[in-house]
């Protein structure tokens, strides 16, 4: 499987480049990022490291170059895992977020679906507090959880339209995420991600290697929640792929 990556330098996306070099299945990684990207430190001796192809994108909102075009066509999926985390977002004009976590995302997934291969998985990285419904009154962070949810109805309606192009579609819904060398979350926290009605934590690990699972082996549901990453990440991982 050819596999693309963004958000390739955060600490969802590194995980998936981390992983995916470690699994044979995966043919050919495919970091699309603003700088050059280098394979994890911790990838592995088991890894082919050699697999890694960095491409530079430097415009986000216009139409790919023939230089990034080139690397991924014949692309089986592709894992989008860049966005502006909430916390981020506080720091910055609402405009610039929309157009990183939309805009963005939208017009890669248009690019990218006149090049690659059929069928081609698309999975996008949100959260389990990012809301469609976009007539609910929301009680926090109202305007960036709905505008969230404005891209994950977005490109499932592009893979309806896409339908006969095999593009398929699905939304990694976790709540915390956890990892060695991160902050322990919060009892608080935990108890506000419950309310959400699913399993309010998921390790790193088991996240990439679920949405790796998905992009190999077929989407099964959408969207997929912290249970559903949970439960397909384990069974994906062996003891030694962990963090």
């Amino acid at each position: 499987m050819k596999l693309i990556v963004t958000g390739a330098t955060g600490l969802v996306g590194s995980e998936v480049i981390r992983l995916a070099l470690r699994n044979p299945d995966v043919t050919s990684v495919v970091a699309i990022a603003r700088k050059p990207v280098l394979a994890p430190a911790n990838v592995g001796s088991e890894s082919q490291t050699s697999k890694l192809q960095s491409v530079v994108l430097e415009s986000w909102t216009s139409p790919y170059p023939e230089s990034v075009i080139r690397h991924v066509e014949d692309a089986d999926a592709c894992i989008w895992a860049l966005a502006v985390t909430p916390s981020q977002s506080k720091d910055m004009d609402f405009s610039d977020v929309t157009t990183i976590c939309y805009d963005y995302t939208m017009n890669g997934l248009t690019n990218m679906a006149a090049h690659v291969s059929n069928p081609f998985r698309f999975i996008y990285t949100s959260g389990v507090t990012v809301e469609r419904d976009q007539e609910k009154t929301l009680p926090f962070l109202s305007e960036y959880r709905l505008m969230r949810g404005r891209v994950e109805n977005a490109i499932l309606d592009f893979a309806k339209q896409h339908d006969d192009q095999g593009v398929e579609v699905t939304v990694a819904k976790p709540g915390g995420i956890e990892s060695p060398g991160r902050d322990a979350i919060s009892a608080p926290f935990t108890t506000m991600l419950e309310t959400f009605g699913h399993t309010p934590t998921v390790h790193l690990s088991e996240l990439a290697a679920a949405m790796i699972d998905q992009c190999l082996h077929g989407i099964a549901k959408d969207p997929l929640w912290g249970e559903d990453l949970v439960e397909i990440g384990q069974r994906a991982l062996s003891p030694e792929d962990y963090l």
